[in-house]
């Protein structure tokens, strides 16, 4: 990232690959965060980009509540996900960084002391971009918005007839 530091959009590209990395292999989801926080968080002397897949601002608290959330949860927000998916397009079938996007930002949408919906949506959005260049985040934007009006009804009123 260049610019001005954004620690909270860093702890969800953080928690993207972390999540992807806790479900290809077997390394559990509390030694993936172990790993990150120690190895891959953080500035590093000398460097200014995503070298090695370092990610430098990134509010590690935010980062551990939704590794935790997804993983702790995944029984609950998987069925979701598959809900929010189209019949055509199950879970197992989604590229698993896609799968493990929609999977963070579904946690971050259950924490009801969490950003706005749209926020989080827009947030993912962003992270989306900087790992695909197709229609993967026009996918995750639909899924995610699907999601945040399942978890978050309340903020997204019904429109009037």
């Amino acid at each position: 990232m260049t610019g001005k530091p954004r620690p909270r959009t860093g702890s969800r590209v953080a928690a993207v690959q972390a999540l992807f990395q806790a479900e290809q292999g077997p390394a559990s989801a509390e030694t993936v965060i172990d790993e990150f926080v120690r190895f891959r968080l953080g500035a590093v002397a000398g460097s200014d980009g995503f070298e090695d897949g370092r990610v430098h601002d990134v509010d590690v608290r935010l980062f551990t509540r939704i590794v935790r959330t997804a993983t702790t949860d995944q029984d609950r927000i998987d069925p979701l996900m598959s809900q929010a998916l189209s019949a055509d397009w199950p879970l197992d079938r989604l590229d698993p960084v896609l799968r493990a996007l929609i999977r963070a930002g579904a946690a971050e949408l259950s924490m009801a002391d969490g950003p706005p919906a749209r926020v989080v949506i827009n947030e993912y959005l962003d992270v989306a971009h900087g790992f695909f260049e197709g229609d993967e985040p026009k996918m995750a934007n639909g899924v995610l918005d699907r999601l945040a009006h399942m978890l978050r009804p309340a903020e997204f009123p019904a429109p009037a007839v």
